[in-house]
C-alpha cells in the first residue's frame, strides 16, 4: 500500500521551509501536524513538596528551551531573584542563545556542550565545586542523570513541568496511511484519546529507541525507525520508506 497521507504529531513548522514540505511536495504526499502531548508547568505548591532549595545552587543544568522557561517562571513564582553570579550549562549553543530572553547574555556565564549530555560534562569538567540544578520534566530520560552520577557531580533534580496527553478528540479518527512519533508520550497520548485503537494497514514510525520501544511495548508493530546509518533524520526515514513503498507497486 503506497504512503498518500501522513500525521506527524508534533506542532505545524514554522514559516514556509521544512524537509516535511520538501517531502510533501516530492511525492505527492498529505502531511498533518498535531501534538499528541503537551507541557503543563509545576504550581508553586507542588514545586515546593520537593524540598529543593533553589537559592543554595550556583549553576544550572538546562537541557531546553522549555527547561529555561519553566526555571524562570518557577523562580519568579516563590520570589527568588537569579543572581548574576549563577552558571548555567546548557546542552547546545541554540539552547544557550534562548536565555537572553531571561538575562544579559554577554554579562553572565554561560557554558554549552555540542548536542548531547556526553559533550556538556566535558565541559563541566573545569566547575566541579559547583552546586548543579536540574531543571526538568517528571519523564526525564535516565540517561541524562545517570550520566551526571557517572561523573559524580553534585546536583538536584527539580521536576518543574510534565508532559501530559492532547485531547484529540476532535480528530475523530486517525486513519493516516502513516503515524509519527517522537517520544513515548505521543504513544501514550494515542491509545488514551483512542482507545479502540486497531492498527491494521496504518504504519507506525518512531524517532528514537525509547519511542520505538514505547511502540512494542504497547502491542503495535514498528514499521520504521530512525535515526538509522542511511537516515539521520525522521524526514529522510520516511523518504526512504515511500521509495520502497513505491517500487512494489
Amino acid at each position: 500500500m503506497a504512503i498518500k497521507t501522513i500525521l506527524v504529531s508534533q506542532p505545524k513548522p514554522e514559516g514556509d521551509k521544512s524537509p516535511y514540505y520538501d517531502l510533501a511536495d516530492k511525492y505527492k504526499l498529505k502531511i498533518d501536524f498535531r501534538p499528541f502531548i503537551h507541557v503543563v508547568g509545576v504550581d508553586a505548591q507542588e514545586f515546593r513538596l520537593q524540598k529543593v532549595n533553589i537559592p543554595e545552587h550556583t549553576a544550572i543544568i538546562l537541557t531546553s528551551k522549555t527547561a529555561i522557561d519553566h526555571f524562570f517562571r518557577i523562580s519568579e513564582e516563590i520570589r527568588f531573584e537569579v543572581p548574576d553570579s549563577m552558571k548555567y550549562f546548557c546542552i547546545s549553543e541554540a539552547v544557550a542563545l534562548y536565555l537572553q530572553k531571561y538575562v544579559t547574555y554577554r554579562k553572565r556565564k554561560i557554558f554549552y556542550g555540542k548536542q548531547s549530555i556526553e559533550d556538556l560534562v566535558e565541559v563541566m569538567k573545569k566547575h566541579k565545586a559547583e552546586k548543579f540544578l536540574l531543571p526538568c520534566t517528571d519523564i526525564l530520560r535516565d540517561k541524562i542523570p545517570e550520566t551526571l552520577e557517572e561523573h559524580k557531580y553534585n546536583f538536584t533534580k527539580a521536576i518543574l513541568y510534565k508532559t501530559v496527553a492532547s485531547d484529540l478528540s476532535d480528530l475523530e479518527d486517525v486513519y493516516y496511511d502513516m503515524l509519527v512519533f517522537f517520544s513515548p508520550g505521543g504513544i501514550e497520548s494515542l491509545l488514551k484519546n483512542f482507545p479502540d485503537f486497531k492498527q491494521n494497514n496504518t504504519k507506525i514510525a518512531a524517532f528514537g529507541p525509547t519511542t520505538s520501544n514505547a511502540v512494542i511495548k504497547n502491542n503495535l508493530r514498528l514499521d520504521l525507525h530512525a535515526p538509522m546509518p542511511n537516515a539521520p533524520s525522521m524526514t529522510g526515514a520516511i523518504e526512504l520508506f515511500v521509495k520502497e513503498e513505491l517500487k512494489k507497486k
